[in-house]
């Protein structure tokens, strides 16, 4: 509770708009001379006891009006005192009580309506005690509300439907790192991630000192990855019959359904005042999705309605020391996919579809991905058969995890994760399936008698963050003879190296072809050796690497280094045309996202950014 007391010759004030949570019937104006006036902006810590924190709020307001003589108390919402507001639920009752205690106390008491806009004017007495501000939060020693206990059991699921103890797969598997995570055991680990180095010796990723820790400066090679990981989700959802949608990344906390929403979630967030209005931005698309789902008229005969946003950015406030590289941001790229089912059954089928995306991700980027599994007890129970289809489907064991009771909005949900360089998760696609926010935002739909119905909603994202999917790639290049990228996402796909002057025309002519064929290629025409150029194509991750010489400008045929095939020391060369090259490359990058170079054609125009 933030509470500021003044000794006012009088204070008087008149309604002028309401807000959504205003409070009524309200005296729309009302005056009170010589009077203490208490201003009160109730806390989200204040719920931990709110009772503890009425008393002492009163007994602050008491001591001041005894020390200043004066009997009249006016209870004032002030919501500008605090950017960690309570529930407006919350807020009332606790003001209502302040009042009441005090009237009981032998105080005039009025009390200024909540959830308005108000005009107001007072005139403090300017003595020594006319002004003191307080902070109250709950007694170390107030007694705290039970939380519910819940009980977690895990196992592990098979294809064949089997159950197995965790300690069966405590291994040195991908799979194991996920058990061993979700248990607790913990995983020795030293140095930075592998990705750190290279997102920044790649020229794909830097910090930026003069913004907040986990803002992130994409560089033109990097920006061009995050764009066609962004183009890829947009084709998977456009596939899947989603509609794009682009919301707002910020929101105002007077709104009930995303206060409770933000608030219930407890996901660390950036709030702040914008005018006398308390705002956040979002952590997730949920916050507009649910707003725009909530002003549609929805037949059932829409459903399931998929609406997918690419979150540009959403924002939380982590722990400065948890911030690190790619992995754990503040400010993130989400795909983001919602779906209103007609009931849980449309929700399960839904939910399969969508799992079977997820797993397909894992192909494209060439990272192994593990799974957990999350359910209620009671969901388990009733849907048995149905988890053990999806195990079967997913083709690999599967971690469950059993609540005994629900504490989440979900009732179940699965979460798919690669592995990184330190045997740690890297968490990826995710499926949930929501029972709560469909009527939390008034989201519903009529059956034909008229029953309102509020359907389960899915929640999707069918890649995981653009930031923790290039994480999980630039990781995995630890498990490869040569690091490379997935030609479809290298910057660069052909380089062509000119061994003198006389073979630049024939290599720009060479690169101008592939560029109309939709292959990134550039020309190393720089005043450098010819090693020296091979060596940095390799540096750059280039997939191929053509040498121009005179056989190549005579003949037409190209020596190739294909980096993919390579291993070390030992490169894997092809002879082949430019017409059979760009074949390879097409096939190759078949039904993937295509984007030109960002960066100039020719690399003497290429400046260093790193």
């Amino acid at each position: 509770m933030r509470l500021l007391l003044i000794h006012s010759d009088f204070i008087e004030y008149e309604a002028k708009k309401k807000t959504k949570f205003a409070e009524e019937p309200c005296n729309p104006s009302d005056r009170l001379d010589d009077a203490l006036v208490a201003f009160c902006a109730v806390e989200s810590p204040d719920a931990d006891d709110i009772d503890d924190v009425i008393s002492q709020t009163v007994n602050a307001i008491r001591e001041m009006a005894g020390k200043v003589e004066c009997n009249r108390v006016m209870v004032y919402p002030y919501a500008h005192l605090s950017s960690d507001l309570a529930a407006p639920d919350l807020a009332v009752g606790a003001l209502k009580s302040i009042e009441d205690s005090l009237e009981k106390a032998g105080h005039e008491v009025k009390r200024a309506p909540f959830g308005w806009y108000k005009s107001f004017s007072l005139s403090c007495k300017g003595h020594p005690l006319s002004e003191l501000s307080r902070s109250i939060t709950p007694s170390e020693d107030a007694v705290k509300p039970e939380k519910k206990h819940i009980e977690h059991k895990f196992f592990v699921m098979t294809p064949e439907g089997t159950v197995h103890d965790v300690k069966e797969y405590m291994d040195d598997s991908p799979f194991a790192a996920l058990i061993k995570k979700e248990m607790g055991t913990v995983v020795p680990v030293g140095g930075e991630p592998v990705h750190v180095d290279l997102m920044r010796s790649k020229e794909f990723v830097d910090y930026e000192p003069v913004s907040d820790v986990g803002h992130l400066r994409w560089l033109p090679r990097g920006k061009l990855v995050r764009d066609l990981l962004a183009d890829y989700a947009l084709s998977l959802v456009l596939d899947y019959g989603a509609s794009p949608v682009e919301t707002p990344v910020m929101y105002d906390l007077a709104d009930k359904a995303i206060f409770e929403h933000a608030d219930k979630f407890g996901e660390r967030q950036y709030r702040f005042k914008s005018g006398n209005r308390n705002m956040m931005l979002r952590f997730a698309a949920c916050f507009g999705m649910f707003t725009t789902m909530r002003s549609m008229h929805i037949s059932p005969n829409h459903l399931p309605m998929k609406m997918y946003e690419l979150s540009t950015y959403s924002f939380r406030h982590e722990q400065k020391g948890e911030v690190i590289g790619l992995k754990r941001l503040r400010a993130f790229t989400m795909p983001d996919m919602h779906s209103l089912c007609k009931d849980l059954e449309n929700a399960l089928t839904c939910f399969e579809e969508q799992l079977a995306i997820g797993w397909k991700t894992g192909r494209d980027f060439g990272t192994q991905l593990v799974a957990v599994f999350r359910c209620t007890e009671e969901f388990y129970k009733d849907h048995e058969t149905w988890i053990k289809k999806i195990v079967k489907e997913s083709n690999v064991p599967i971690l469950i995890e059993t609540l005994s009771d629900r504490v989440h909005y979900w009732i179940a949900k699965i979460d798919l994760a690669a592995i990184d360089g330190q045997n740690r998760p890297i968490e990826n696609p995710t499926v949930q399936i929501d029972v709560e926010s469909s009527k939390r935002f008034g989201i519903k739909y009529h059956l034909a008698d008229g029953t309102e119905v509020y359907p389960p909603i899915l929640h999707c994202s069918p890649t995981g963050s653009v930031e923790r999917v290039f994480c999980a790639i630039l990781e995995n290049t630890v498990n490869q003879k040569v690091a490379h990228l997935p030609t479809w996402l290298t910057p660069t796909q052909v380089r062509i190296i000119p061994v003198t002057d006389n073979h630049l025309g024939y290599a720009s002519e060479l690169a101008e072809k592939l560029t109309k064929a939709r292959i990134r290629a550039d020309v190393d025409d720089r005043d450098d050796s010819l090693n020296k150029k091979i060596r940095a194509a390799g540096m750059d991750w280039v997939s191929y690497v053509i040498v121009i010489g005179d056989s190549e400008t005579a003949s037409g045929n190209l020596t190739v280094t294909v980096r993919s095939q390579s291993e070390p020391n030992k490169p894997h060369k092809i002879t082949c045309t430019a017409e059979k090259l760009i074949e390879m490359i097409a096939e190759e990058t078949a039904g993937m996202p295509y984007r030109p170079m960002y960066t100039p054609r020719m690399l003497s125009l290429k400046p260093r950014y790193i």
